[in-house]
């Protein structure tokens, strides 16, 4: 590739294909939310970047496991079993309704019982899965970039995670926000979250807002942001924060309340993993030094294959 990892990704072009792709993941994503044990802070319920796409990891399914992944080189969907059971559906374009009835009637066929809330979340004007046939949009080549980002995105995060002693977050893709994202936790608890996240119910916001967090990640674009941007930001957000020193080519959007770092700007710079590195340093450091964290208890240097850490 030519293009140093990070392909282009231009939201208007893929617009159709990602909003279908949101739905589709949402799909399985709940499968994993019905089958798995509630986890602090929804961490239960996203997916993981793969080899080959998006997985759910394993699942459990009585004594055995489930997994299924997202194949975006093979365009497959793919379930698999710790029984042997192994089954495919072909990405392709077809409507979230065709995409709904095709898995379950292949979890059926293999013995999973499982059902789920048919209403998307997080997304404007929400139709039933089931009753979906407005969403019908697959350009493989698109999914294939997309993940392409999603993978670079996932390696620098999980580089920036290996920096931090407290509680930190798996790299993880929330479905229902259709992004990627790691979050940081000072140790304290936070305020009662007000709620009213569209498409969330208040008892999920709060309790995945129950402690102080520093949060970043990436998302694609959407109709109300329609570009593909890196983002970071602090819950609560303390006095001072949005005023911090970050990067040249980032900046803080005060109508989304958090730093931002477009796509297309990371992709024109010398060493998008530097700049990407960077703006996450700098973000986390404005969210821990406005809101007193104990950085010097928090932190330690990023992590160095096969070296263990000194204490």
């Amino acid at each position: 590739m030519d293009d140093g990892g990070w392909p282009e990704l231009s939201y208007p072009e893929w617009r159709e294909t990602a909003a279908t792709l949101q739905l589709w993941t949402q799909i399985v994503g709940k499968v994993r939310l019905a089958l798995t044990p509630w986890l602090n802070h929804g961490w239960h319920v996203p997916l993981y970047v793969s080899a080959r796409g998006l997985t759910t990891s394993p699942m459990p399914i009585g004594r055995e496991i489930l997994e299924i992944e997202f194949d975006f080189i093979a365009h497959q969907l793919l379930v698999r079993t710790s029984r042997g059971d192994e089954r495919m559906l072909p990405l392709r374009a077809q409507s979230v309704a065709a995409f709904h009835a095709d898995l379950f009637s292949l979890l059926n066929e293999i013995g999973v019982r499982v059902s789920i809330n048919e209403m998307p979340n997080e997304v404007q004007n929400p139709i039933r899965f089931s009753e979906d046939h407005q969403h019908a949009s697959y350009d493989s080549d698109a999914a294939h970039r997309f993940w392409r980002v999603l993978m670079q995105a996932d390696r620098v995060f999980k580089l920036f995670r290996s920096g931090f002693l407290g509680k930190v977050s798996p790299v993880h893709f929330f479905w229902g926000s259709f992004d990627l994202a790691v979050t940081r936790f000072s140790g304290r608890e936070a305020p009662h979250h007000p709620g009213g996240v569209p498409g969330l119910p208040d008892t999920v916001t709060r309790e995945a807002y129950s402690h102080e967090v520093s949060s970043a990640g990436f998302w694609p674009g959407s109709d109300a942001y329609p570009q593909a941007a890196f983002y970071s930001y602090a819950y609560p957000e303390p006095p001072g924060f949005r005023d911090a020193a970050i990067p040249v080519g980032a900046e803080f959007d005060s109508s989304l309340g958090e730093f931002i770092l477009r796509y297309d700007v990371l992709r024109q710079a010398p060493d998008p993993d530097a700049m990407l590195l960077e703006f996450l340093t700098s973000t986390y450091a404005a969210a821990a030094n406005a809101g007193h964290w104990n950085r010097a208890a928090l932190e330690c240097d990023f992590g160095k294959p096969a070296r263990v850490r000194k204490v």
